[in-house]
Parts: C-alpha cells; sequence; structure tokens
C-alpha cells in the first residue's frame, strides 16, 4: 500500500474507501500554498515508492491560471502527469505561490526533478488523469484540505 506523506509541512494520506480501482488522496495545509504542493507529493508519491530518489536535475516553472480555485489544483496536478507522460520527467514542486487577482488566481511553482529511471526509481502505478470523481478543495477553520481521485 501506498505510504502517507510525513511531516508537518506536507500532509497528505490516501483513502482507500473513496475510489475502486482508481487512487484517491486527501491533502491539507495551513496555507492554499501548502495544500498545494502536498497534493503535488501525493500524486508524484502515487507514482514513485519514495520520493528522496527524485533528485534536482531539470527545473522548471509552472505557470497556470484559472476563475476556480479547484480548476486550478485539477490543473496543476495535471501538469505533472502531463510532463512525466510527455517528457518522461518526474517533478517535485519545491515553491507555489498563488495570487488571485480580478477574480482570477494565478499560479506559478517552481518544479524539479529527473527523467524516469526504472532501474532507480521504484515506480508504483503508471497514473493517467485527475478525475473529477469527488474532487473537492475547502478552506476549514485554519487551513485548507482537498481530496482527489487519480485514474490509474
Amino acid at each position: 500500500m501506498l505510504a502517507s506523506g510525513q511531516g508537518d509541512l506536507m500532509p497528505y494520506y490516501y483513502r482507500d474507501d473513496l475510489a475502486t480501482g482508481d487512487v484517491a488522496f486527501e491533502a491539507t495545509g495551513e496555507t492554499l500554498e501548502e495544500m498545494f504542493t502536498a497534493a503535488s507529493e501525493a500524486t508524484v508519491n502515487t507514482m514513485v515508492a519514495d520520493l528522496g530518489t527524485v533528485d534536482e536535475q531539470d527545473e522548471l516553472t509552472i505557470a497556470l491560471q484559472s476563475e476556480a480555485l479547484d480548476m486550478l489544483l485539477f490543473d496543476f496536478l495535471g501538469e505533472l502527469i502531463y510532463y512525466k507522460d510527455a517528457c518522461q520527467l518526474l517533478l517535485r514542486v519545491g515553491e507555489v505561490r498563488i495570487e488571485q487577482e480580478q477574480g482570477e488566481y494565478r499560479l506559478t511553482a517552481r518544479a524539479w526533478g529527473e527523467p524516469v529511471d526504472a532501474g532507480k526509481h521504484d515506480l508504483v502505478v503508471d497514473v493517467k488523469a485527475v478525475t473529477l470523481h469527488r474532487f473537492l478543495v475547502e478552506e476549514r477553520d485554519e487551513d485548507w484540505r482537498c481530496r482527489v481521485v487519480l485514474d490509474v
């Protein structure tokens, strides 16, 4: 079974009760940026058993915008999957900035990683896409939470 994220900065845990045949997780953060980062770690950890094996060989910037915060997260996680599929690149997110201006959310993230290497990376499952099934982004009393189901 997939492990949960460790540490206070990027908490996430997998939910076996939310989807059959897919992978579901919830991620939290004190800020939107922390929650987005935690969700990105959970997504990549679904593909690679040990995130520590992904080195900083390549760096890129992800820039997205959306009128809806939940769709911003949906698109952001989709970018990580796109880079894995189109460029064979495993990416981890080191920094996320989210701004809201004129009714639109803008995200800028610094991502780093390296090409997929089956000899180095213990690959778990191939994530095909983020789904809208049970997808949720919400602000709670003192933090943010998301629920995501990944099609594998």
